[in-house]
């Protein structure tokens, strides 16, 4: 007879513990740690105190805390950045995500209401925060969007067929990182990055930064009730329908039809769920973040995507996950050709 295994609430205080380790990477990432062991070598605490002006007795605590969660290494009195935070926590290194985990510190607060989301049913904060009225916190989400297509980016291009493509529309593309490797990739592409008016302010600075502007132009406007330009090839979806509605992703999804040429393609890169909305995990915890900032909020299946390409005219569907250990997914249909 097999022994019961022993019930222990541990999983249950590692969850209520979680957010232990997500504060330290958020402050020693804010505070520039990474860099600045990167840059002094193996730095004593001390030393690494002077350079950051920071309190000893407080950053020594951060600091042994970076090392008890894995991002730091110590010997006596020294630190080190692991392989990862070398990789990925010190900026300008190619695999850098300082910029990308900014949008999760700046969510981090919105988390904490999470009751008045259930109560409600309604965002905790008002999205209008990071889409313009709040200037800073615009920019900071623009930049951290950046940097997470520059992540995410190169792995989707190799899943895109551009062949013969000459006009692309990226709708909703945020800082317009898509576009610019797109672009880079495929010089006979030119790039149009539809957005609001202060977000494409931020990424024509981004564009024009990365060498591009030849190539990717902004076209600013709510894409709910903007005139989508015709003539196109390819219509980009990417990373902007989780805060829609399903009646809103209908409505994109028609005009983009007819915004395309015969042939045309259009492209979803998103997170997606199973038909239960429970799995996978991260899939379904980002829709509780989408919800609790913005008012459509969630985190749409693949079949439900599908049956709405198909409602709009949208023919050769297909989906497939990007990548790990990225959590996204790539879908993609086509618009009849005129000899269909």
């Amino acid at each position: 007879m097999e022994a019961k295994t022993a019930l222990t609430p541990a999983p249950i205080m590692d969850l209520a513990n979680a957010y232990f380790d997500s504060c330290v990477l958020f402050a020693s990432a804010e505070l520039g740690v990474f860099e600045a062991v990167a840059r002094l070598g193996s730095p004593t605490g001390d030393a690494l105190a002077q350079a950051l002006g920071l309190n000893l007795r407080g950053a020594s605590l951060l600091l042994d805390a970076c090392v008890a969660v894995g991002l730091l290494r110590k010997d006596r009195d020294t630190y080190t950045n692991t392989e990862a935070s070398s990789a990925f926590l010190v900026p300008g290194q190619p695999g850098d995500l300082t910029r990308a985990i900014r949008y999760n510190q700046d969510i981090y607060g919105a988390w904490q209401h999470l009751t008045q989301l259930a109560r409600t049913g309604a965002p905790v904060e008002s999205p209008k925060l990071h889409l313009g009225a709040d200037p800073e916190r615009t920019r900071r989400f623009v930049m951290s969007m950046h940097g997470r297509a520059m992540a995410i980016g190169r792995p989707v291009l190799a899943m895109l067929d551009l062949r013969g493509k000459k006009q692309l529309l990226d709708i909703g593309g945020g800082p317009g990182t898509y576009s610019v490797l797109i672009s880079q990739a495929n010089p006979e592409i030119r790039c149009t990055v539809l957005d609001l008016p202060e977000v494409v302010a931020v990424a024509r600075e981004l564009i024009i930064g990365q060498g591009a502007a030849d190539r990717v132009e902004t076209l600013p406007g709510d894409y709910h009730t903007a005139e989508l330009p015709s003539g196109n090839d390819v219509v980009n979806f990417f990373g902007c329908l989780h805060q829609e509605s399903p009646d809103s992703i209908r409505d994109l999804f028609r005009r983009a039809y007819k915004s395309l040429r015969p042939g045309g393609a259009v492209y979803v890169m998103d997170m997606m769920t199973n038909a239960s909305h429970t799995q996978p995990k991260f899939s379904a915890l980002f829709a509780v973040t989408m919800a609790l900032t913005t008012e459509h909020g969630w985190v749409f299946s693949a079949a439900e995507l599908q049956g709405w390409l198909k409602e709009a005219g949208f023919q050769d569907f297909a989906v497939r996950p990007l990548p790990a250990p990225l959590p996204h997914w790539l879908a993609s249909a086509r618009k009849p050709s005129l000899d269909a």
